[in-house]
């Protein structure tokens, strides 16, 4: 129990004070209809008056800053008012989520200090795109072809941010010192590119970690994939029977193909070497992101409307060779709007990822060397023939 202490060590308010605090407020509640509201703003005023008092001494004698027990009385108080007016259950809730909250302080504060300053940053920039920005975007298309919706753009922004997030904490949380393939797994949350390109250093600087390295490559992009049916399932859910399924597919084998390399090289992955973890987003990172979706809304129905199908077919391409998700959530939204036909999405979604697939075997050749480019590039053909062969099977199914 939180007691606030008086200069000396003397104490102002401890259990029985908080007992009372409570039972004024109790009291106060009951007299709400007869006399208003102006008794319980009386002791408020009162209680916090003397909270005031008792703080002031408490800082100048000790230092000490905190206000919570101060807080935690002038909740009892209102808690005891609330409870007299008929909301028993929701004051008994709030009473204990308070007590949870004073007896998690030391958790608490051990979290607080794990949270690095560019964590706090990326954190506080995404409740700036979400919370402030986004509703505040209109819901219509704009621009060329009627393509910019803004909300839409920035929610799309948000969507990746957030994943990207959840993949830096992920690697915080499990440590990189579990194993590189962790490294691939949950990098690929972030950026199944940046995952690739990272292990691929890795190997080249560890020869011996070459094929752990190798699998920790290939479960990223296994990752990948889900990442990618995620974002159909929420933008156009209408693609899941024949795209998503062939990417569930092509994802699962690739991951299966990563724990099996791994089962392989886990002898030589008990390095004490870390991997640093991806760094979270950053504002310049998502405005870019935003900048790149906003460019592809205008230039897939541009391509199409000067030179057809085969114009969305070589600008998918180009595009994968960067990222797919910009390219996957244009021809997601426009399909949804009756822009583009179904078995054209699919072949530029599928050249999209196999421009992407091929910028990732070609780093991890280059950058990680033969042993890491052979192993890959071979689970990376094993997962986009099964990838291949359920969209072929799907789409003669229907």
């Amino acid at each position: 129990m939180h007691v606030i202490l008086a200069r000396g060590g003397g104490r102002v308010a401890g259990l029985r004070t908080f007992a009372l605090t409570g039972l004024l407020g109790g009291v106060l509640g009951i007299l709400l209809p007869q006399f208003g509201a102006w008794p319980l703003v009386g002791g408020l005023l009162g209680i916090s008056m003397l909270l005031a008092v008792s703080y002031s001494h408490i800082a100048k004698s000790s230092g000490n800053l905190s206000a919570t027990s101060a807080v935690a009385m002038l909740l009892t108080l209102a808690l005891g008012a609330l409870a007299a007016s008929g909301a028993i259950a929701l004051s008994l809730g709030a009473a204990v989520l308070a007590a949870v909250l004073l007896d998690m302080k030391p958790t608490l504060h051990g979290w607080l200090r794990l949270i690095e300053h560019r964590e706090l940053t990326a954190a506080l920039q995404l409740l700036v795109l979400s919370v402030v920005i986004l509703p505040n975007l209109p819901n219509a298309g704009l621009g060329p072809y009627g393509t910019l919706n803004p909300y839409q753009l920035w929610w799309a922004v948000i969507l990746i941010a957030g994943l990207s997030m959840a993949g830096h904490v992920a690697m915080r949380i499990t440590g990189s010192r579990r194993g590189i393939l962790w490294t691939g797994l949950l990098g690929g949350l972030a950026s199944s590119t940046a995952a690739t390109l990272t292990l691929a250093r890795y190997a080249r600087l560890q020869p011996s970690l070459e094929g752990a390295c190798a699998a920790g490559a290939v479960g990223a992009c296994g990752v990948m994939f889900f990442r990618m049916t995620v974002l159909l399932g929420v933008i156009q859910p209408t693609l899941m029977m024949t795209l998503g399924s062939a990417l569930v597919v092509a994802g699962a084998v690739l991951l299966g193909e990563g724990l099996l390399l791994w089962r392989r090289y886990s002898g030589a992955s008990s390095s004490e070497s870390e991997i640093a973890p991806m760094a979270p987003f950053d504002l310049g990172t998502a405005l870019g992101f935003g900048a790149f979706l906003a460019v592809m809304a205008i230039l897939v129905p541009a391509a199409k409307q000067w030179l057809g199908a085969g114009g969305i077919y070589a600008l998918s391409a180009a595009s994968g060779l960067a990222d797919v998700d910009a390219i996957v959530i244009s021809l997601a939204r426009i399909h949804g709007s009756g822009g583009i036909a179904t078995a054209t999405v699919v072949t530029a979604m599928s050249l999209a990822v196999l421009a992407n697939m091929l910028t990732k075997a070609s780093i991890a050749w280059v950058t990680g060397g033969p042993l890491v480019g052979r192993t890959v590039c071979k689970a990376y053909a094993i997962g986009m023939l099964a990838g291949g062969a359920t969209l072929t099977a799907m789409i003669r199914f229907l």
